[in-house]
């Protein structure tokens, strides 16, 4: 029984990972057209062609937004810079704490 439930896990642990490799065919069989199905193509890649010389170029802007915006740059604010911010606490020469020691223990 115990090699009957070891081999149904094995099963069980192996499908999952069968199933996401890759079905890759190295060697695909070629298979080369007839002269009609090479007029086909001939056919199609010239209608195609044909078809985007109908597309009309873009003449403009296509920005949605543009009849909103105003043409002028916005303006920086005239205002004088701001100062530099004051450092807040207590800091001594050495570096260390206000007693003059280290904080390593």
């Amino acid at each position: 029984m115990r090699i009957l439930s070891a081999a149904a896990v094995i099963v069980l642990l192996t499908v999952p990972a069968y199933a996401q490799s890759p079905n890759i065919n190295l060697i695909p069989e070629l298979q080369s057209k007839s002269p009609e199905e090479k007029e086909q193509e001939a056919v199609r890649d010239k209608a195609y062609r044909e078809s985007l010389r109908k597309i009309p170029e873009a003449k403009g802007s296509s920005d949605p937004w543009g009849t909103v915006r105003s043409s002028d740059a916005p303006k920086a604010a005239t205002t004088a810079p701001a100062k530099p911010k004051a450092k807040t606490g207590s800091s001594t020469a050495s570096g260390g704490n206000a007693a003059g020691g280290s904080n390593l223990r």
